[in-house]
């Protein structure tokens, strides 16, 4: 979330516009003089949506809980509704991770954002039996795991390619821990090379945080809150989480002896351009 844009839904479900540019023309050479008698093929741009997904945390804290000396902190409630902002950020974080297809819910079932996986179809290196999301204009599917495998260098240079190709300018490829891991022993990494002055303890470096691809420098980024089995390359430029309403404390009705209150956001994934996304999928 810290690297995505931030944006605005106007709806439940938000919409927007894709296009993409047509295939170059190594025949498109013109006489002298000549006159326009037919016209290029005009391609609609595709619209596609999500839906927002609302999520919250409560805390409730005693009248007396309020008042005693809690030896280090003023406030129990402040204290407890700061850790669970945190919380809540960080389901967020997960949730846009996580392998899920959007829904519209009703009256029994909550409405989901479709996630980042539910997205991506065409930068793609997967296991044979394994399956990408089916989808037109909402990202309902998810994706199919397939068998994992070793994650090597070949097939994240696959998946840059492809990217390239399609026009995307990947700057990131994020990896849960155990796969940061293996692709520290990546050949493209950067030299491992750090800074030393002669007054400073020398520190161990024993990490990987650059890969120069032939398409372009990628930051290794590691999440903890990512699916062990994915990874996922960013151009991030086309990927934003867009907010019906914002980040709110809202105080609910006194029952008895204690306050209460709930943290609550509404939000939803948009992904400009799913051919700026990349995964190497069922990973290991």
């Amino acid at each position: 979330m810290a690297n995505a844009g931030r944006g605005k839904a106007s709806n439940t479900l938000f919409e927007w516009q894709t296009d993409s540019l047509a295939n170059t023309n190594t025949a498109n050479a013109q006489l002298e003089g000549d006159d326009v008698s037919s016209f290029d093929a005009v391609s609609p741009t595709v619209r596609l949506g999500n839906y927002t997904q609302i999520s919250r945390k409560t805390v409730v804290i005693a009248g007396t809980e309020e008042v005693v000396n809690k030896a280090g902190r003023k406030s129990e409630l402040a204290y407890q509704l700061a850790k669970k902002g945190k919380e809540l950020k960080r389901d967020m974080e997960a949730i846009c991770l996580a392998n899920q297809g959007a829904a519209a819910g009703n009256d029994t079932t909550a409405r989901v954002t479709g996630s980042i996986l539910a997205f991506i179809k065409t930068n793609v290196n997967l296991a044979g039996d394994g399956a990408n999301p089916t989808y037109t204009t909402t990202p309902t599917g998810t994706r199919t795991d397939g068998t994992v495998r070793p994650v090597t260098e070949t097939i994240l240079k696959d998946v840059i390619q492809q990217g390239w190709t399609n026009g995307a300018n990947f700057s990131t490829y994020m990896v849960p821990g155990v796969v940061k891991q293996e692709v520290s022993g990546f050949a493209g990494i950067a030299t491992k090379t750090y800074f030393q002055s002669a007054k400073d303890v020398m520190p161990i470096i024993g990490a990987a945080d650059v890969y120069v691809s032939d398409f372009g420098t990628l930051s290794i980024v590691p999440n903890r809150f990512m699916r062990t089995r994915d990874g996922l390359l960013f151009d991030w430029e086309f990927v934003s989480v867009d907010f019906l309403r914002p980040f709110k404390q809202v105080p609910l009705a006194k029952t008895g002896d204690a306050e209460k209150r709930m943290l609550i956001v509404e939000y939803g994934v948009r992904v400009k351009n799913e051919k700026a996304l990349g995964i190497t999928a069922d990973i290991s």
